[in-house]
């Protein structure tokens, strides 16, 4: 892994995430907190390659260790039987080897040992990066939330006035109705106390014309 990606991961945790939060409220805020967010994509994204990298060089090495530790018993196997059947030379070139082989495998037991070193400060890079991404969604999310919220409770506060007054409207249409329907039915009670009036004087009348005619 290159040491660039390294102070890229630090310098990325080193700004403040408050910071482009306090920036949001300004001109291009949002633009500002985005192209952050893709900064932490690229540099997980890297990390996610480098990791891969390290973890294939590892079992790589691995690999070539199990054949150099095969390669140093057969060696083993070799120098007993030169030395069995008085081959000194052979026995010595054999142990000779041998003892290549086995730094061999040294030098393979230092290589995994960085690369496992180099795995794990990825992975707690890439655990701090991904935190520090949650963190950035979660401000812009909110940001976002409270932007909506702000026009909605506008538009809540004219649509409650006009609802206000709809009711107010609909409350003076009824009474308008009410009071019309009152109107109404007085008119007809005073209609049908008119005409009950009117027919007793018509029958007083009536009968007074009666009574004069059987006085005549």
């Amino acid at each position: 892994m290159s040491e660039s990606i390294f102070l890229r991961v630090r310098r990325i945790l080193a700004s403040r995430v408050e910071d482009l939060v306090d920036a949001m409220g300004r001109p291009h805020g949002e633009d500002r907190m985005r192209e952050a967010l893709c900064e932490v994509d690229r540099a997980i994204d890297e990390i996610l390659i480098d990791q891969d990298k390290a973890m294939t060089r590892r079992l790589q090495d691995s690999r070539q260790e199990g054949v150099l530790t095969k390669k140093i018993e057969e060696l083993t196997q070799k120098a007993r039987l030169a030395m069995r059947e008085g081959h000194e030379e052979q026995a010595e070139a054999a142990i000779s080897r041998q003892i290549d082989v086995e730094a061999q495998v040294r030098l393979l037991h230092q290589v995994q040992s960085l690369a496992r070193v180099e795995e794990g400060e990825l992975e707690e890079s890439l655990t701090a990066l991904r935190a520090r991404k949650r963190q950035m969604e979660e401000a812009l999310a909110d940001h976002a939330i409270a932007r909506l919220d702000a026009v909605l409770g506008c538009d809540s506060r004219v649509s409650g006035a006009r609802n206000l007054g709809r009711r107010n409207g609909d409350s003076d249409s009824m009474e308008q109705r009410r009071a019309g329907g009152g109107e109404a039915q007085t008119g007809v009670a005073v209609g049908e106390a008119a005409a009950v009036q009117k027919s007793a004087i018509v029958a007083r009348r009536l009968a007074a014309l009666r009574r004069e005619d059987h006085a005549a």
